[in-house]
């Protein structure tokens, strides 16, 4: 047996203590274009370096994002049916129109539109973590700014923000026996969460709202109006990415501060003085995170006919599976890759995907990650790590269930906790 032969990154376990790094490593020197078996048989080709991850991912019409999905493992005929109306499932023609409906809604002037309110949800979710300074923080802090911010936009009621991301969770960590659940609990889920989006839609069909939901069924962009069946696709979509993504980078990000405590205090220092050299050390820090923690380990493409990638020969309706996470970590392109370097300037991370289906959400979690970085230094004078931290069971999601803290308040939020009735 080879040392190749000896990697598994199937396997949801070997991500559990941490993301294999050393394996991706391996992968890259050795194998770039590499053959990994699948449990249920067959196999899937794993692309590990940036270059041939880009590659796969410019070339819709070779690699297809609808042919069998993006996941590795094959979808029951039922559930593919369901799934292939979601944006990431789609190829061209189908996918244009819909994505430029979407990201009409994504401009960057919707986007400064929506600070403001970024920022008031973050400073009441940090006001209530005030409350709460042990805690969990990927749920309890990183977990409720996205849920509030997605669920704000879509316009959905804040009794149900808590449900959409159980919906989700279930969905996307159907490995993790915490989160998870049996094949047919997701499906189930996946189908309540689809079914409630295409209520949404239909109750705000023609009724001239300005949510989300409102603006994407009551508008036409190049000729095409989503409908509600095609929402309810995008709604599980859309809330799942805004949900996942943004508590991911949020966790993972600031975890990797709390270890390098020079660095946390180096970006909290820049953060409170503000001006021209905060905001570009806040944007080197925030595209740093993005590169360590990559939401997604991976998303799979088929290939539509005879092809290669390096130099290795692809066959038609062959799997290939984009291992994001590794390419984020290439040495022939980043220096010292495994140098966690909040000044990096180059750095063209996957952590968005690349190509037709780079994340419609990627400068809303962006923006999110700012606001939260500079509203948590106001109020807190620092975080510590109280228990052992967990990671999610899984070889798709990269990120954390758990992660105990106690966050301890600056100075200038005595008022507030005495406000609370904690003084």
């Amino acid at each position: 047996m080879s040392s190749l032969d000896s990697i598994d990154i199937y396997n949801p376990d070997n991500y559990v203590n941490a993301v294999p790094l050393a394996d991706f490593k391996r992968l890259r020197e050795h194998a770039p274009v590499h053959w990994h078996t699948h449990p249920d048989g067959g196999g899937y080709w794993v692309v590990s370096r940036h270059e041939d991850v880009m590659k796969v991912s410019r070339d819709h019409k070779t690699f297809s994002a609808e042919r069998g999905f993006v996941l590795v493992d094959d979808l029951p005929p039922e559930i593919l049916a369901q799934v292939k109306g979601q944006l990431l499932g789609m190829d061209p023609p189908n996918h244009g129109p819909i994505r430029r409906a979407v990201i009409s809604r994504f401009t960057s002037k919707m986007l400064a539109e929506l600070e403001p309110k970024v920022r008031a949800i973050t400073k009441r979710l940090l006001t209530e973590a005030l409350a709460k300074p042990d805690c969990n923080f990927v749920y309890d802090v990183a977990g409720e700014l996205p849920t509030s911010v997605i669920g704000s936009m879509l316009g959905v009621p804040q009794d149900m923000w808590h449900q959409l991301r159980e919906w989700s969770d279930m969905q996307t960590s159907a490995s993790d026996p915490d989160i998870g659940g049996s094949p047919e609990e997701v499906n189930n889920a996946s189908i309540a969460m689809g079914t409630y989006g295409y209520q949404l839609a239909a109750e705000r069909k023609d009724k001239g709202g300005d949510d989300l939901i409102s603006l994407l069924v009551n508008v036409e962009v190049d000729g095409h109006q989503v409908s509600e069946m095609e929402f309810a696709s995008l709604f599980i979509q859309i809330t799942v990415a805004g949900n996942e993504t943004t508590r991911a980078l949020i966790s993972g990000g600031m975890y990797e501060l709390i270890q390098r405590p020079e660095l946390y205090r180096e970006l909290e220092a820049s953060c409170l003085a503000g001006g021209e050299s905060n905001t570009a050390l806040m944007k080197t820090a925030i595209e740093e995170m993005l590169r360590w923690t990559c939401p997604l380990h991976y998303f799979r493409r088929t290939a539509t006919c005879d092809t290669e990638i390096a130099g290795q020969k692809i066959k038609a309706n062959d799997k290939v599976v984009m291992l994001y996470t590794s390419a984020n970590f290439d040495e022939a392109v980043y220096e010292q890759p495994e140098q966690f370097d909040i000044h990096r300037q180059v750095n063209p991370h996957m952590a968005f995907g690349h190509g037709i289906h780079l994340c419609l959400g990627a400068n809303l979690a962006r923006m999110e990650m700012r606001v939260f970085l500079e509203e948590f230094f106001k109020m807190f004078a620092g975080v510590e790590i109280t228990g052992e931290c967990q990671r999610i069971r899984s070889n798709l999601v990269n990120g954390f269930k758990q992660m105990p803290v106690k966050l301890i308040p600056a100075k200038g939020c005595w008022p507030e906790l005495s406000g609370l009735g904690l003084l």
